[in-house]
């Protein structure tokens, strides 16, 4: 599954809107639109504060896996 259907599953599943995920991200709501669509995809350092948010894994965000949680050894 690809980074943007991966974040809609995200915004539907945590029950919030894309205009509130930029607002407490503090990022335009075309920006959150643009990633949802598939048309951008966020920088590395948004990358870590959309996995902060959501908590779940970088890996999981970017599809190398299936665990939203990174695994403890």
């Amino acid at each position: 599954m690809e980074f943007h259907q991966r974040l809609r599953d995200l915004i539907e599943e945590n029950d919030i809107t894309q205009k509130k995920l930029a607002a407490d991200l503090n990022i335009a709501a075309s920006t959150v639109s643009s990633y949802v669509q598939g048309v951008r995809e966020p920088d590395f350092s948004l990358l870590l504060r959309l996995a902060d948010y959501f908590h779940v894994s970088t890996d999981y965000l970017l599809g190398y896996s299936s665990q939203q949680t990174a695994s403890s050894s």
